[in-house]
């Protein structure tokens, strides 16, 4: 059989991914970080803690980093056809430092996943039992991810960016058939993603509350017609509104799974440093002042976000062109 070799003018490049990302934010900036808080909410509840499962993912990225450099890719079926992963040794100092956890607490949650059995040493074998936690499969995430692709792919062909639409279905096909490596970038974008937040927050449970406020903003002011916004004048649309509505403590606290004690404490604290306001009804919503701030690290996220979804539209596209060609 003639080997297929791709052609190199072929490709997707991030750049006009990330064009189509910025011009069409009206539509695709909602979808986005409804995906995102979905993820975190997931993150949230596996542990009632996020740095636990941030600990977790590094651990099991450590593992597809091994997949890569070693040039084995494995399927999704393959990577979860066993409840346990085996992992590299760690030391508390890697894990703080990556993930910039205090040494201590880094100490103290590891002894917790340890004493909870997601982390084991068998037979001088260190092992991360996914039995012992309901969020190992990464079922729903999958299915966003594709719903949001499928969707960028529509908008990247009206661009003439892609040649064709892909199919949702189509693109969670390429995801589990390539899953080691694309879940390797997959935590590439979130990890540091959650981190950089973290630091401007100064911890998750803020992070995570704003966050869920943004998301609100961005749900109520979605466009999806054919005059869209790109991202400035989407964000300019939502605070020139001024009536936008928000949303009180214990909705907040139902969609994180934060309890609502921890939650009051938390918008208290968001609302005096001046990251969220509050109104006569005690709903909250994000400053417009603070979340300028935000920008260019959001801009960012987004140049990510370009490379992640080119890379899969690339490892699709090339699929399917060795499939026609055999």
């Amino acid at each position: 059989m003639k080997k297929f070799i791709p052609e190199i003018s072929n490709q997707i490049y991030k750049e006009d991914i990330l064009n189509t990302l910025e011009k069409k934010y009206s539509t695709l900036g909602p979808m986005w970080v409804n995906q995102q808080i979905q993820w975190i909410n997931s993150v949230y509840l596996t542990f009632k803690d996020h740095d636990k499962f941030l600990i977790i993912i590094f651990l099991v990225k450590k593992r597809l980093d091994f997949y890569s450099k070693n040039f084995i890719k494995l399927s999704y079926e393959e990577f979860y056809s066993k409840e346990t992963l085996e992992i590299e040794k760690f030391t508390i100092s890697e894990i703080s430092k990556e993930l910039s956890i205090p040494k201590e607490s880094a100490r103290r949650k590891i002894l917790e996943l340890i004493k909870e059995g997601a982390i084991k040493n068998i037979k001088k074998k260190l092992i991360i039992d996914r039995s012992q936690f309901h969020y190992s499969k990464p079922e729903n995430s999958i299915k966003r991810i594709s719903r949001f692709l499928s969707v960028l792919s529509e908008m990247c062909l009206n661009e003439k960016t892609l040649s064709l639409k892909i199919t949702s279905e189509n693109i969670e096909t390429t995801i589990k058939k390539n899953f080691s490596y694309i879940w390797k970038l997959y935590y590439e974008f979130e990890i540091p993603w959650i981190i950089n937040y973290k630091k401007i927050f100064k911890d998750l449970e803020s992070f995570h509350i704003f966050a869920t406020c943004i998301v609100n903003q961005h749900l109520c002011a979605r466009k999806e017609s054919e005059n869209y916004l790109d991202r400035d004048e989407f964000l300019q649309s939502i605070y020139s509104a001024g009536q936008m509505q928000g949303l009180n403590a214990m909705s907040i606290s139902d969609i994180t799974g934060i309890p609502r004690a921890t939650v009051i404490r938390k918008l208290k604290r968001l609302v005096k440093i001046e990251n969220l306001s509050i109104d006569y009804k005690k709903h909250y919503r994000p400053k417009s002042s603070f979340t300028k701030t935000l920008s260019p690290l959001q801009k960012k996220v987004f140049e990510k976000l370009a490379y992640f979804s080119a890379q899969i539209f690339n490892l699709h596209l090339l699929n399917k062109d060795n499939e026609i060609k055999n």
